[in-house]
């Protein structure tokens, strides 16, 4: 588990300024056109000779800058010249079909540098726009250029306002907040912006307010929301008393905490796709994000252990629970744990139902690997005294378990577990029906070789 990131070191990140050659771009050299007028947007302020000395320029911009952009339309706004250092810069305007439009510098003997339509729109300190912000008419909603980097993530979010938040030499980075509501996401694309580059597209959850990289489009009650959408799916009745962001897996996948008005609470997973995981109580979730904060973990644990000792019993499983491990099964309206018992040295794996109106199923670990789910809190010795008893049960009265062996279960749906005995004489296989669990007939591991290739015990393949 780690919090989540961008992907871009927050070192590299510098603000979204006007093209550079904005603030030196003065009266026109007598090659260049004069610059478009700010205020301006529709297509009379695109001059002539504007238009066809950017159409003119464009493919060796676009060959020199390896811009990803299917050339539709274009304009030269001007030309600006350091006074320092002498150098021309000229200044154009590209519109791309199905990308985003850019701002394109070119210094004298330089390599072009590019802003995107939307980064050149951000207004200034001042609240004013930037004089090379985009006019052409390919590019009136810049907005639109970021459509197609947002579907490649798969994400649904049609942008209803974007701030720009910087750029490095390779990445550039934005909020967006969009039509469809939620809290919002920190999108980043390439730099020049290519659709051919990775894209990434983080919820705004993730980055906490205040930090480096935050959104301040959403607010943190409505990048939350999403939880409550979560603690509805996941079937846990609970009044949510607070939430809070934990962190982010590397498959995608997101973690939140939930406290309840009752106080209980646990940590609800999130797919990478949106979809709810799976939710885990407080009082099993100590190896989660550090385990919870918002709810009183001990306290959980006690009630919890309470809780399922009941269970099991009503069950038919007399366990005193001492300890317990939720594992990680995805059965609807159920929940599987393995049980370690106060009163008992073997333990179990338990099927709780969570309607009163199913029942629940405890396999003790003798026998629980036949149903799939193997035992890790009690060691294997603490059964054996089980497998002596289903000997006891089949007629085979002189054997006391000294090593076990699960086999599995074979297509017709029997279970088989080889048992080695503690005189050293030949042990057995040992056949069960499953549904219910039951011991129904032995075979000597001498008469045993056609199933699964037979008995593999130490004390059982010298004599088989």
């Amino acid at each position: 588990m780690r919090p989540i990131g961008i992907g871009l070191a927050a070192a590299l990140l510098v603000a979204v300024l006007a093209p550079a050659a904005a603030a030196q771009m003065g009266a026109p050299t007598p090659s260049a056109p004069a610059p478009e007028k700010r205020a301006s947007t529709s297509v009379s302020s695109v001059t002539k000779e504007s238009r066809a000395k950017g159409m003119a320029d464009a493919p060796a911009l676009i060959s020199a800058g390896n811009l990803d952009c299917q050339l539709a339309d274009a304009r030269a706004i001007g030309q600006a010249k350091d006074p320092k250092t002498k150098v021309t810069t000229n200044v154009y305007e590209l519109a791309c079909t199905g990308n985003e439009g850019l701002i394109v510098e070119q210094a004298t003997g330089g390599a072009p540098a590019t802003f995107t339509c939307e980064q050149a729109g951000e207004p200034g300190p001042d609240g004013k726009i930037n004089a090379t912000h985009c006019i052409l008419p390919g590019n009136s909603d810049p907005r639109a250029g970021l459509a197609p980097y947002i579907a490649k993530t798969g994400k649904a979010c049609t942008p209803d306002k974007i701030r720009t938040l910087g750029q490095s030499p390779t990445n550039a980075v934005f909020e967006l907040a969009c039509r469809e509501g939620g809290g919002g996401y920190i999108l980043e694309i390439s730099s020049p912006p290519r659709l051919d580059k990775p894209v990434t597209m983080a919820p705004c959850v993730g980055f906490p307010p205040g930090g480096n990289i935050s959104c301040t489009l959403t607010d943190r009650a409505a990048q939350l929301a999403v939880v409550d959408q979560l603690v509805a799916k996941s079937g846990k009745a609970c009044q949510i008393k607070d939430r809070s962001f934990i962190g982010a897996a590397e498959s995608g996948m997101m973690i939140y905490e939930v406290s309840c008005q009752n106080g209980k609470g646990f940590m609800i997973e999130q797919a990478a796709n949106g979809d709810f995981k799976q939710a885990v109580d407080c009082a099993a979730a100590d190896s989660i994000g550090g385990g919870c904060k918002l709810t009183d973990a001990r306290q959980a644990k006690t009630d919890q252990t309470s809780l399922y000792s009941n269970l099991a019993k009503k069950a038919g499983f007399q366990c005193t629970v001492s300890g317990y491990a939720p594992l990680p099964v995805n059965l609807p309206g159920k929940e599987v744990v393995e049980l370690a018992c106060s009163n008992r040295p073997d333990g179990a794996i338990a099927i709780f139902a969570a309607s009163a109106s199913e029942p629940s199923v405890v396999y003790d670990c003798a026998h629980s690997e036949l149903a799939g789910y193997r035992c890790g809190l009690s060691k294997p010795a603490a059964a054996y005294d089980k497998l002596t008893a289903d000997l006891r049960t089949l007629g085979k009265n002189s054997c006391t378990v000294s090593d076990s062996r699960v086999v599995g279960v074979s297509a017709d749906r029997k279970g088989y577990v080889e048992v080695a005995c503690s005189d050293g004489l030949q042990g057995y296989m040992i056949e069960y029906s499953l549904s219910p669990m039951a011991p129904k007939t032995t075979i000597v591991c001498g008469e045993a070789k056609g199933i699964s290739g037979g008995c593999n015990l130490p004390g059982n393949k010298k004599k088989g």
